[in-house]
């Protein structure tokens, strides 16, 4: 058998979100592509970096398994999130009837001149917030350049739009207040000339009677002055 004709494995790369303080997960499919038992079994470089279940198993004729490789919580970012470490994946054909629990070591000793194929997965670090995707251009824009103008266009539009309307409202506001404190300074204004006049014409109403009175009271006198006179003249007759 050629190399890689007992499993098919996918992906063939584990890649891991790198969070601080959190444990990130990855899994890859292991598939039987033969008509025999498959056993398997998965070493990494960094055994204390990383869990592996199942790390070993047996995959039936034509059947699949899923493996998931977990990495664990790390205390500080990887430089460049770059990453060295490795996994080590090996296959061999085993008897039929043959159970995880058959599986040993030897089985997968090259030296006893077995076909032990073995397969080298890489692993690779993604951040755990990776950017957001540039958003597509509109059709009806040419380019970056006027699409960014439309924008700001329409940017300015609203914010000019929302400006003038907080300044008309207190405008309009202000100018009904004024209106009204106008209006009623004119009324208290007109109030205030025709309760002086009415007193200018009460003055003069008062003055009126005076002297009606005292004429009336001179007359009375001159009446009485004249009567006393005649009876007098009268009398001495």
């Amino acid at each position: 058998m050629s190399t890689w004709d007992l499993l098919s494995i996918q992906p063939t790369e584990l890649k891991f979100q790198v969070e601080l303080k959190k444990q990130s997960s990855c899994s890859m499919q292991l598939t039987n592509k033969t008509d025999k038992y498959v056993a398997f079994k998965v070493k990494t470089t960094n055994p204390k970096k990383y869990s592996v279940r199942p790390n070993a198993g047996v995959v039936l004729p034509g059947g699949s398994c899923n493996v998931i490789v977990t990495m664990q919580a790390q205390k500080e970012t990887p430089a460049d999130l770059q990453c060295k470490d490795k996994f080590l994946l090996q296959s061999v054909v085993v008897p039929d009837g043959v159970t995880t629990k058959d599986i040993t070591p030897e089985m997968f000793n090259k030296e006893s001149g077995k076909a032990v194929e073995e397969f080298k997965l890489r692993v690779s670090y993604i951040p755990a917030n990776p950017p957001s995707p540039v958003p597509e251009e509109p059709e009806e824009v040419s380019s970056p350049r006027a699409s960014s103008v439309l924008e700001n266009g329409h940017q300015n539009r609203s914010l000019f739009d929302a400006v003038s309307r907080s300044l008309e409202e207190p405008i309009e506001k202000s100018s009904e207040a004024w209106s009204l404190i106008s209006k009623l300074t004119e009324e208290k204004s007109s109030a205030l000339q025709q309760n002086q006049k009415l007193r200018q014409e009460l003055d003069i109403m008062r003055k009126e009677i005076s002297k009606s009175r005292a004429g009336g009271f001179s007359l009375l006198i001159v009446v009485l002055v004249g009567l006393i006179g005649i009876l007098a003249g009268y009398y001495v007759k």
